[in-house]
């Protein structure tokens, strides 16, 4: 039996989605495989959205909003390609990224939605189904998945991904302005710092455990562990529960 992938669109109502309707009515022909969600704007697909999909087991998440200039909201299509770039950055440290798609179709390219769903739809089959979709799903994967979820969704994430624009085009008020370069070493080590965050979150929501248990179940070095255990005390996230013997134990707050 050959292989159909599950895929979810989300499609804003006023380009993509418009799109969609009128390649219906054309009956321009493209693979039924895409359940369709419509947003208001592309800029509302939180990350949240695409990584609680994929630990649902759908195979690829398409994302589709107006061209660049013309959003209906001016600038939410922007927002949407930076909560993307972001999505891929985490995605790729579990080979993932290359099953979610941003592309931008306007509400006269009926055509043009049929040739970007059909050549997704394509891809999927191609790679074939998601390793955490079926009966026996990669649960390594899925908890991968889980954290990046809660790490996407943290203050800092989200801050640096609603100031970059700023950070990098206006200057501050001393006529500073931060050089995309070093703004990206930031943003990815952001995302390296809070993926590793979520994960002692994640371990200590099962059971108190200490540093080294946590090292050995997220493959890292103590010291890593240890740096980021304070941060997280400071956040008011974790705690010390006991110590056992001269081993501290570390609990959920």
């Amino acid at each position: 039996m050959s292989f159909e992938p599950k895929i979810l669109g989300f499609l804003c109502n006023w380009c993509s989605y418009a799109g969609a309707d009128l390649a219906g009515v054309s009956r321009i022909q493209y693979p039924p495989n895409m359940r369709v969600i419509r947003v208001m704007c592309s800029g509302r697909v939180d990350p949240m959205f695409i990584f609680q999909a994929l630990q649902q087991g759908i195979d690829g998440v398409f994302v589709m909003g107006c061209h660049p200039g013309d959003c209906h909201y001016l600038e939410g299509n922007y927002e949407a390609e930076k909560k993307f770039d972001m999505t891929v950055k985490f995605l790729k440290m579990i080979d993932l990224d290359n099953r979610i798609r941003l592309d931008w179709v306007s509400a006269s390219e009926g055509v043009r939605f049929g040739q970007v769903v059909s050549d997704f739809i394509d891809h999927i089959r191609e790679l074939g189904p998601s390793p955490v979709s079926g009966e026996n799903p990669d649960e390594n994967l899925l908890i991968k998945l889980m954290a990046m979820e809660v790490a996407a969704g943290t203050d800092r994430m989200r801050a640096l991904v609603g100031r970059e624009r700023k950070l990098i085009e206006e200057e501050n008020a001393y006529g500073e302005l931060v050089p995309e370069e070093k703004f990206n070493e930031i943003f990815d080590s952001a995302i390296h710092d809070e993926y590793i965050r979520a994960r002692i979150l994640l371990s200590l929501n099962k059971d108190p455990k200490s540093v080294k248990d946590l090292a050995l179940e997220i493959e890292i070095d103590p010291s890593e562990i240890l740096e980021n255990i304070l941060i997280l005390k400071g956040r008011a996230q974790v705690d010390m529960q006991e110590i056992v013997g001269i081993t501290p134990i570390y609990m959920r707050t």
